[in-house]
Protein backbone atom coordinates (compact mmCIF):
# COMPACT_ATOMS: atom_id res chain seq x y z
CA UNK A 1 0.00 0.00 0.00
CA UNK A 2 1.37 3.20 -0.85
CA UNK A 3 0.42 6.09 2.07
CA UNK A 4 0.10 9.56 0.88
CA UNK A 5 0.68 12.28 3.33
CA UNK A 6 -0.73 16.14 2.61
CA UNK A 7 -0.49 17.98 5.80
CA UNK A 8 -1.71 21.53 4.41
CA UNK A 9 -4.10 20.00 1.97
CA UNK A 10 -5.96 22.45 -0.12
CA UNK A 11 -8.59 23.26 -2.71
CA UNK A 12 -6.30 23.94 -5.94
CA UNK A 13 -8.81 26.70 -8.32
CA UNK A 14 -6.83 27.20 -11.29
CA UNK A 15 -7.58 29.31 -13.94
CA UNK A 16 -6.31 29.71 -17.43
CA UNK A 17 -6.07 32.98 -19.03
CA UNK A 18 -4.93 34.31 -22.71
CA UNK A 19 -2.15 36.33 -20.92
CA UNK A 20 -1.03 37.29 -17.08
CA UNK A 21 -0.62 41.13 -17.52
CA UNK A 22 0.14 42.82 -14.26
CA UNK A 23 -1.72 45.85 -13.14
CA UNK A 24 -4.80 44.75 -15.25
CA UNK A 25 -7.86 42.82 -15.16
CA UNK A 26 -8.30 39.35 -16.69
CA UNK A 27 -10.94 37.31 -18.15
CA UNK A 28 -11.04 33.61 -17.06
CA UNK A 29 -11.20 31.44 -20.18
CA UNK A 30 -11.44 28.06 -17.89
CA UNK A 31 -11.72 27.52 -14.04
CA UNK A 32 -10.81 24.09 -12.56
CA UNK A 33 -11.67 23.70 -8.60
CA UNK A 34 -10.62 20.64 -6.77
CA UNK A 35 -8.95 18.66 -3.86
CA UNK A 36 -5.56 19.11 -3.88
CA UNK A 37 -2.20 19.82 -2.59
CA UNK A 38 1.25 17.50 -3.16
CA UNK A 39 0.18 14.59 -1.69
CA UNK A 40 -3.45 14.62 -3.06
CA UNK A 41 -1.71 15.32 -6.30
CA UNK A 42 0.37 12.21 -6.03
CA UNK A 43 -2.34 9.95 -5.20
CA UNK A 44 -4.17 11.07 -7.93
CA UNK A 45 -1.34 10.52 -10.49
CA UNK A 46 -1.28 7.20 -9.09
CA UNK A 47 -5.21 6.70 -9.20
CA UNK A 48 -4.42 7.55 -12.81
CA UNK A 49 -1.65 4.26 -13.10
CA UNK A 50 -4.34 2.34 -11.96
CA UNK A 51 -3.00 2.38 -8.10
CA UNK A 52 -4.69 2.54 -5.00
CA UNK A 53 -3.78 4.66 -2.01
CA UNK A 54 -4.60 6.37 0.87
CA UNK A 55 -4.38 9.81 1.85
CA UNK A 56 -4.06 11.15 5.04
CA UNK A 57 -2.89 14.67 6.25
CA UNK A 58 -5.13 17.54 7.91
CA UNK A 59 -8.09 19.48 6.58
CA UNK A 60 -11.04 21.59 8.37
CA UNK A 61 -13.54 23.97 7.94
CA UNK A 62 -16.24 24.51 4.84
CA UNK A 63 -13.18 23.97 2.57
CA UNK A 64 -12.17 20.59 4.00
CA UNK A 65 -15.74 19.59 3.04
CA UNK A 66 -15.04 20.22 -0.58
CA UNK A 67 -11.64 18.56 0.04
CA UNK A 68 -13.31 15.38 1.14
CA UNK A 69 -16.31 15.36 -1.24
CA UNK A 70 -13.92 15.46 -4.33
CA UNK A 71 -11.73 12.94 -3.33
CA UNK A 72 -14.81 10.41 -3.20
CA UNK A 73 -14.65 10.78 -7.25
CA UNK A 74 -11.54 9.76 -7.52
CA UNK A 75 -11.26 6.08 -8.26
CA UNK A 76 -8.82 4.31 -5.88
CA UNK A 77 -8.19 6.76 -3.03
CA UNK A 78 -9.09 5.96 0.63
CA UNK A 79 -9.67 9.26 2.57
CA UNK A 80 -7.94 8.33 6.04
CA UNK A 81 -7.75 12.58 6.14
CA UNK A 82 -7.85 14.26 10.06
CA UNK A 83 -10.34 16.82 10.86
CA UNK A 84 -9.12 20.21 12.31
CA UNK A 85 -11.22 23.07 13.48
CA UNK A 86 -9.61 25.83 11.25
CA UNK A 87 -10.44 26.29 7.35
CA UNK A 88 -8.61 24.30 4.65
CA UNK A 89 -6.59 26.76 2.46
CA UNK A 90 -6.89 27.14 -1.15
CA UNK A 91 -4.18 27.49 -3.74
CA UNK A 92 -4.86 29.79 -6.87
CA UNK A 93 -2.68 29.20 -10.19
CA UNK A 94 -3.19 31.45 -13.16
CA UNK A 95 -1.79 29.37 -15.95
CA UNK A 96 -1.30 31.72 -19.36
CA UNK A 97 -2.00 29.98 -22.50
CA UNK A 98 0.39 32.12 -25.06
CA UNK A 99 3.83 30.78 -23.19
CA UNK A 100 2.58 28.35 -20.45
CA UNK A 101 3.92 30.58 -17.41
CA UNK A 102 1.81 29.14 -13.64
CA UNK A 103 1.55 31.96 -11.47
CA UNK A 104 1.00 30.76 -7.88
CA UNK A 105 -0.38 31.53 -4.82
CA UNK A 106 -0.67 29.47 -2.01
CA UNK A 107 -2.56 30.61 1.71
CA UNK A 108 -0.67 29.77 4.47
CA UNK A 109 -3.38 27.18 5.84
CA UNK A 110 -5.30 26.39 9.41
CA UNK A 111 -3.79 26.98 12.59
CA UNK A 112 -3.07 22.81 13.81
CA UNK A 113 -3.12 22.77 17.64
CA UNK A 114 -0.82 20.56 19.46
CA UNK A 115 -4.00 18.30 20.27
CA UNK A 116 -5.03 18.17 16.33
CA UNK A 117 -1.27 17.39 16.39
CA UNK A 118 -1.27 14.61 18.36
CA UNK A 119 -4.80 13.03 16.96
CA UNK A 120 -2.99 12.95 13.55
CA UNK A 121 0.11 11.26 14.67
CA UNK A 122 -1.87 8.76 16.01
CA UNK A 123 -3.68 8.31 12.80
CA UNK A 124 -0.65 8.10 11.14
CA UNK A 125 1.30 5.66 13.24
CA UNK A 126 -1.64 3.11 12.76
CA UNK A 127 -1.65 3.66 9.04
CA UNK A 128 2.47 3.55 8.87
CA UNK A 129 1.96 -0.09 9.65
CA UNK A 130 0.30 -1.31 6.71
CA UNK A 131 2.46 1.07 4.28
CA UNK A 132 5.12 -0.39 1.80
CA UNK A 133 6.00 3.55 1.04
CA UNK A 134 5.34 6.86 2.35
CA UNK A 135 5.15 10.04 0.74
CA UNK A 136 5.51 13.13 2.94
CA UNK A 137 4.82 16.64 0.87
CA UNK A 138 4.39 19.98 0.62
CA UNK A 139 4.64 22.43 3.21
CA UNK A 140 3.82 22.69 6.66
CA UNK A 141 0.49 24.38 8.12
CA UNK A 142 1.37 26.96 11.60
CA UNK A 143 1.51 25.86 14.84
CA UNK A 144 3.38 22.56 13.22
CA UNK A 145 7.10 22.37 14.01
CA UNK A 146 9.80 22.53 11.43
CA UNK A 147 10.83 19.42 12.45
CA UNK A 148 6.99 17.72 11.98
CA UNK A 149 8.09 15.58 9.06
CA UNK A 150 11.13 14.37 10.75
CA UNK A 151 8.88 12.76 13.57
CA UNK A 152 6.75 10.91 10.64
CA UNK A 153 9.93 9.66 8.85
CA UNK A 154 11.10 8.12 12.02
CA UNK A 155 8.13 6.69 12.32
CA UNK A 156 7.61 5.58 9.20
CA UNK A 157 10.94 3.92 9.41
CA UNK A 158 10.12 2.23 12.79
CA UNK A 159 7.47 0.55 10.39
CA UNK A 160 8.99 -0.77 7.99
CA UNK A 161 7.97 1.68 5.29
CA UNK A 162 10.11 3.68 2.91
CA UNK A 163 9.91 7.04 3.01
CA UNK A 164 9.88 9.71 -0.19
CA UNK A 165 10.09 13.39 0.85
CA UNK A 166 9.09 16.44 -0.97
CA UNK A 167 9.29 19.95 1.41
CA UNK A 168 11.48 22.28 1.36
CA UNK A 169 13.36 25.34 3.72
CA UNK A 170 13.47 24.02 7.37
CA UNK A 171 11.34 21.44 7.53
CA UNK A 172 13.72 19.81 4.71
CA UNK A 173 16.70 19.93 6.62
CA UNK A 174 14.91 19.28 9.99
CA UNK A 175 13.94 15.95 8.57
CA UNK A 176 17.22 14.86 6.99
CA UNK A 177 18.85 13.55 10.65
CA UNK A 178 15.85 10.99 10.29
CA UNK A 179 17.10 9.30 7.69
CA UNK A 180 14.25 9.50 4.80
CA UNK A 181 14.99 7.24 1.85
CA UNK A 182 14.51 9.66 -0.88
CA UNK A 183 14.19 13.26 -0.88
CA UNK A 184 12.90 15.13 -3.91
CA UNK A 185 13.71 18.95 -3.66
CA UNK A 186 13.63 21.31 -7.02
CA UNK A 187 16.90 22.97 -7.98
CA UNK A 188 16.23 25.94 -6.60
CA UNK A 189 15.22 24.40 -3.04
CA UNK A 190 17.89 22.60 -3.00
CA UNK A 191 20.24 25.49 -3.86
CA UNK A 192 18.77 27.46 -1.44
CA UNK A 193 18.56 24.72 1.34
CA UNK A 194 22.31 23.75 1.01
CA UNK A 195 23.53 27.64 -0.25
CA UNK A 196 25.27 25.71 -3.26
CA UNK A 197 24.40 25.99 -7.03
CA UNK A 198 26.19 23.05 -8.12
CA UNK A 199 23.24 20.21 -7.72
CA UNK A 200 25.69 17.16 -7.27
CA UNK A 201 27.54 18.91 -4.75
CA UNK A 202 24.33 20.09 -3.13
CA UNK A 203 22.91 16.62 -3.26
CA UNK A 204 26.06 15.31 -1.97
CA UNK A 205 25.49 17.72 0.95
CA UNK A 206 22.20 16.30 1.80
CA UNK A 207 23.31 12.47 1.85
CA UNK A 208 26.07 13.53 4.38
CA UNK A 209 22.99 15.36 6.52
CA UNK A 210 20.89 11.53 6.46
CA UNK A 211 19.39 11.50 3.11
CA UNK A 212 19.40 8.09 1.36
CA UNK A 213 18.92 9.10 -2.39
CA UNK A 214 18.19 12.30 -3.72
CA UNK A 215 16.87 13.18 -6.62
CA UNK A 216 16.26 16.44 -8.20
CA UNK A 217 13.66 17.83 -10.38
CA UNK A 218 15.51 20.33 -12.75
CA UNK A 219 11.96 21.27 -14.97
CA UNK A 220 12.16 20.62 -19.09
CA UNK A 221 16.12 19.17 -18.22
CA UNK A 222 14.56 16.25 -16.27
CA UNK A 223 16.20 14.70 -13.30
CA UNK A 224 19.55 14.24 -11.39
CA UNK A 225 19.46 11.83 -9.01
CA UNK A 226 22.47 10.14 -6.46
CA UNK A 227 22.08 6.96 -4.94
CA UNK A 228 23.88 4.86 -2.46
CA UNK A 229 24.97 2.70 -5.75
CA UNK A 230 25.55 5.63 -8.15
CA UNK A 231 24.34 8.86 -9.41
CA UNK A 232 22.12 8.95 -13.54
CA UNK A 233 20.78 11.81 -15.22
CA UNK A 234 17.42 11.47 -16.71
CA UNK A 235 16.15 13.37 -19.20
CA UNK A 236 12.55 13.86 -21.45
CA UNK A 237 13.35 13.44 -25.56
CA UNK A 238 11.56 16.99 -26.18
CA UNK A 239 10.73 20.13 -24.11
CA UNK A 240 6.64 20.49 -23.66
CA UNK A 241 4.99 23.67 -23.01
CA UNK A 242 1.90 23.99 -20.64
CA UNK A 243 1.41 23.73 -16.72
CA UNK A 244 4.21 22.42 -14.91
CA UNK A 245 2.83 23.16 -11.24
CA UNK A 246 1.95 19.09 -11.17
CA UNK A 247 5.56 17.82 -12.94
CA UNK A 248 7.38 17.66 -9.51
CA UNK A 249 4.21 15.29 -7.54
CA UNK A 250 3.96 13.01 -11.15
CA UNK A 251 7.71 13.07 -10.56
CA UNK A 252 7.48 11.46 -6.82
CA UNK A 253 4.10 9.10 -7.59
CA UNK A 254 6.93 7.77 -10.10
CA UNK A 255 8.79 7.39 -7.40
CA UNK A 256 6.58 5.88 -5.11
CA UNK A 257 5.25 3.18 -7.21
CA UNK A 258 9.07 2.65 -8.49
CA UNK A 259 10.03 2.02 -4.80
CA UNK A 260 6.55 -0.31 -4.09
CA UNK A 261 7.45 -2.44 -6.61
CA UNK A 262 11.41 -2.89 -5.75
CA UNK A 263 12.29 -1.37 -9.10
CA UNK A 264 16.26 -0.23 -9.65
CA UNK A 265 16.71 3.42 -10.22
CA UNK A 266 17.52 3.74 -14.08
CA UNK A 267 14.14 2.16 -14.50
CA UNK A 268 12.26 4.11 -11.72
CA UNK A 269 14.15 7.28 -12.97
CA UNK A 270 12.74 6.82 -16.86
CA UNK A 271 9.24 6.33 -15.17
CA UNK A 272 9.65 9.51 -13.16
CA UNK A 273 10.56 11.63 -15.90
CA UNK A 274 8.25 10.30 -18.74
CA UNK A 275 5.32 11.13 -15.78
CA UNK A 276 6.51 14.37 -15.28
CA UNK A 277 6.65 15.10 -18.93
CA UNK A 278 3.09 13.85 -19.26
CA UNK A 279 2.23 16.35 -16.79
CA UNK A 280 2.66 19.44 -17.78
CA UNK A 281 0.29 19.42 -20.98
CA UNK A 282 -2.82 18.65 -18.59
CA UNK A 283 -4.36 22.28 -17.25
CA UNK A 284 -4.10 21.03 -13.98
CA UNK A 285 -2.29 19.44 -10.88
CA UNK A 286 -2.64 15.71 -10.53
CA UNK A 287 -3.73 14.78 -13.92
CA UNK A 288 -1.36 13.36 -17.22
CA UNK A 289 -1.73 12.71 -20.33
CA UNK A 290 -1.57 9.07 -20.85
CA UNK A 291 -0.81 8.95 -24.33
CA UNK A 292 2.34 11.05 -24.18
CA UNK A 293 3.24 9.13 -20.85
CA UNK A 294 3.55 6.03 -22.91
CA UNK A 295 5.28 7.91 -25.76
CA UNK A 296 8.12 8.47 -23.16
CA UNK A 297 8.55 5.78 -21.24
CA UNK A 298 10.52 4.01 -24.35
CA UNK A 299 12.02 7.54 -25.41
CA UNK A 300 13.76 9.25 -21.86
CA UNK A 301 17.06 9.02 -21.73
CA UNK A 302 19.22 7.97 -18.54
CA UNK A 303 22.49 8.20 -18.34
CA UNK A 304 25.05 6.33 -15.69
CA UNK A 305 26.90 9.69 -14.59
CA UNK A 306 30.11 7.95 -13.79
CA UNK A 307 30.07 4.43 -16.14
CA UNK A 308 28.79 7.22 -18.80
CA UNK A 309 27.18 5.12 -20.84
CA UNK A 310 22.94 5.18 -21.30
CA UNK A 311 20.76 2.32 -19.58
Amino acid sequence: MILTVTLNAALDVTYGVDRLCPRTSHRVGTAHRRAGGKGVNVARVLSALGRGSVVTGLVGGPTGTLIRDDLRTVPGIRDELVPVRGDSRQTVTVVSHDDGDATVFNEGGPHVTPDEWRAFTDRFASLARHARVVTLCGSLPPGLPSDAYAHLVRTAREAGAVTVLDTSGPPLLDALGAGPDVVKPNAAELAAATGCDDVAGAAARLRALGAGTVVVSSGPDGLYAVTPDGAWRAAPPERLAGNPTGAGDACVAALAAGLADGRRPPGVLREAVALSAAAVPRPVAGDVDADLYRRFRTAVTVEDIHAAHPH
